[in-house]
């Protein structure tokens, strides 16, 4: 069962076997980009500029875990033919569904606060206009195209705007970068057992690993089956090697890139800001502010620039994750293809949940406590809803013949212990 895989990828006719690499990255190269939000932004900049290159390490340490689970996540939907909470619906009480499904709605809700008070901010340093007028507007913006632009075209924006992230390798480029230094902290990390490198350890692994990446991609493989017409793989066997092999390329591929960006922006503020003696970064903005007399104009406007580029990338999968959780577990029609009048509680959610971050932004809670408690949020749901999902990867209601390989399953358990042991250090620290 081990091999399973390789067999299917020796199986793959020669025409999809040599494919362009690029036609397969989709959901997988989505999602990831999507993680670098202007709230992981802040939290890669805080790492670099408080321990400068001591935490390269967790990013190289979570790549293969986050890239396994994504692809459970993908493998789970592709394979049934639905998402995760319709799964989740199918095999657990219906109570347990909504309160997990209503716990990613609140955490997300508080994400999309922080990314918007983000960006609204990173606007305002590069333009001198008010951030609260940049928070209306990139909030509409981003409402709009999900509301009146079908998936078909609506996922190529989101492709494109994946580019953006190429700003932070830009930034690292143009400073002076210790790269030998680097790289010994990476394979070799100094380790200092503190509270200070815990809470950050955890903020890492926390908005590296996030539930509402796990929702988005496997909602995104369901749109993308409906867009190509295609059925789920444990009716249509004959597809599973190249639907396999597809699924491989784009999550490995998207969560690389993730992870090469936030690697990027730990090397740039650890190079810049740590090594002129700034340590305390409270949000993306501050960073690229404090970047400005240090590196100049160029390296300052390529990050305040991309942290509105990511989080225009980001706020659509926040708020689209926790809507198509939520329709799921309701029995709501759902899709970005639809209507808004054919699927009124699946935008309503999308709808709901931009109006509350944006009315959040405007109310006395710092963009800072919106971040600090959808992490404490994620971290409660995170574990329970990683354990679900490694439960129905086994079943054969769910998955047919195309239960989990032996290497998937122990990377996908060995990253529910690797989030519970972050989950426990956060409420420890706390």
């Amino acid at each position: 069962m081990a091999d399973r895989d390789m067999l299917e990828a020796d199986a793959v006719p020669k025409g999809v076997r040599h494919r362009n690499i690029f036609s397969a990255l989709g959901p997988g190269l989505i999602t990831g980009a999507a993680d670098d939000d202007p709230s992981g932004i802040a939290t890669y900049s805080q790492a670099g500029a408080a321990f400068g290159l001591q935490m390269l390490w967790t990013v190289v340490l979570t790549y293969p875990f986050m890239a396994v689970f994504q692809l459970i996540c993908a493998r789970i939907a592709r394979v049934s033919g639905h998402g995760l909470a319709a799964n989740m619906k199918l095999s657990f009480p219906i109570t347990v569904v909504r309160g997990v499904v209503a716990l990613l709605l609140v955490a997300n809700v508080l994400n999309i606060a922080a990314d918007f008070a983000a960006m609204g901010d990173a606007a305002e340093l590069v333009t001198g206009w008010s951030s609260h007028g940049f928070t209306i507007g990139l909030a509409v913006l981003s409402l709009g195209l999900q509301l009146f632009v079908p998936y078909s075209r609506y996922v190529s924006y989101l492709k494109w705007l994946t580019l953006s992230l190429f700003a932070y390798v830009g930034v690292v480029l143009m400073v002076h970068t210790p790269w030998l230094r680097a790289l010994h902290a990476t394979v070799w990390p100094r380790i200092e057992f503190n509270r200070a490198t815990a809470t950050m350890v955890v903020a890492i692994f926390g908005t590296t690993i996030s539930p509402y990446l796990f929702f988005w991609q496997a909602s995104q493989e369901i749109e993308e089956m409906g867009r190509t017409n295609g059925k789920a793989l444990r009716r249509d066997r004959l597809s599973a090697p190249a639907e396999f092999r597809r699924l491989g390329i784009d999550t490995w591929g998207g969560m690389g890139y993730s992870n090469l960006i936030a690697l990027a922006i730990m090397l740039s503020t650890a190079a810049t800001l740590h090594a002129t003696g700034i340590t305390e970064i409270a949000t993306s903005a501050q960073a690229a502010e404090a970047l400005r007399p240090i590196a100049g104009n160029l390296a300052f406007g390529l990050f305040a620039l991309g942290i509105v580029a990511t989080g225009l990338l980001a706020v659509p999968v926040l708020a689209g994750s926790a809507a198509y959780a939520m329709s799921e577990a309701m029995g709501w029609r759902s899709g970005l293809e639809l209507k808004p009048r054919e699927a009124t509680g699946f935008y309503g959610v999308i709808g709901l949940a931009i109006v509350a971050a944006v009315a959040l932004d405007f109310s006395d809670i710092s963009p800072i406590k919106a971040l600090f408690w959808s992490a404490v949020v994620n971290g409660v749901v995170a574990v329970p809803v990683m354990v679900v999902i490694m439960l129905l990867s086994r079943r054969r209601s769910v998955m047919g013949v195309f239960t989990l390989p032996l290497v998937y399953r122990v990377f996908g358990w060995l990253a529910v212990a690797l989030m519970a042991l972050a989950s426990a250090t956060l409420f420890v620290t706390l």
